[in-house]
């Protein structure tokens, strides 16, 4: 199953990829083009869904019509919905443990049964869609440039102090998963701080600045703690996934990001 977790937008711009059909050489590439389905909200966004098939895992795009971005999928595509990883919508409704993946913070593009409509969940939000017919998607499609999802970092530790003062650890995704981002402060008002990691192993982490005048320790048995100089705070460990919605919408670090999905627009 493909699952996308928790993202943070780069602040680089996403170099350019190959469509899924590629040049439309094989069989199976046009196929893949003669599968997807493009719906439009009428104010210049849209969504596009290519189902899952032996032949094709199946996934999903959201641009304007020249530019479309990889939206991560959760699960499988089918031709008639694609669902995403969407954490600064929540759907209290939603099962919050389905195998493992809390749907309260997944959003999705559906297309009616007659293939004549389509909506996009965001959260509670549903907002109708209109599917794009099928000559004019595939004209749309070719002349578009693609690239993939720019998000190369994700929540991995929150802490937080007896003072109202958050910690939070960015770690990097897939080939940069050695890569950490450290930010601290109030709610609503946290900044990155320049502390490199020194230590990562089974029992936690320790972050420090050049000069080591400020650690970050986490522990995953013993209390975490932030040291200046030599005085140590203790801090409590807040479950990441359970407060995602309070991370992308309230912490801060997130204000204004764009993480790549179709709701970044609504």
């Amino acid at each position: 199953m493909v699952i996308a977790l928790g993202l943070v937008l780069a602040p680089q711009a996403a170099l350019a990829m190959d469509p899924p059909w590629k040049q439309e050489q094989k069989l199976r590439d046009r196929m893949v083009l003669e599968s997807a389905q493009v719906c439009a909200d009428g104010k210049g966004h849209y969504t596009v869904l290519i189902p899952h098939t032996p032949e094709h895992d199946g996934e999903l795009y959201y641009g304007d019509g020249k530019t479309f971005t990889q939206v991560a999928p959760v699960g499988y595509p089918d031709s008639k919905e694609g669902m995403f990883f969407e954490p600064r919508f929540f759907n209290p409704k939603a099962n919050d443990n389905f195998r493992g993946m809390d749907y309260r913070v997944v959003s999705y593009l559906r297309l009616s049964d007659d293939l004549k409509t389509c909506t996009l969940s965001c959260g509670e939000k549903s907002l109708p869609q209109q599917p794009v017919p099928a000559d004019q998607a595939k004209e749309l499609l070719r002349k578009a440039t693609y690239q993939p999802n720019p998000t190369k970092f994700q929540p991995y530790a929150l802490l937080r102090d007896d003072k109202g003062v958050y910690y939070l650890v960015e770690r990097g995704i897939g080939a940069d998963n050695k890569s950490f981002r450290i930010f601290t402060g109030q709610r609503g008002q946290v900044k990155q701080q320049k502390m490199l990691n020194v230590v990562t192993d089974s029992r936690g982490e320790i972050f420090s600045t050049q000069g080591g005048d400020l650690r970050l320790v986490v522990d995953r048995e013993e209390p975490s703690f932030w040291v200046v100089k030599s005085k140590r705070q203790k801090l409590r460990a807040v479950p990441v996934n359970e407060n995602l919605p309070f991370i992308y919408n309230e912490l801060g670090v997130y204000t204004g990001a764009r993480l790549g999905t179709p709701c970044d627009d609504v």
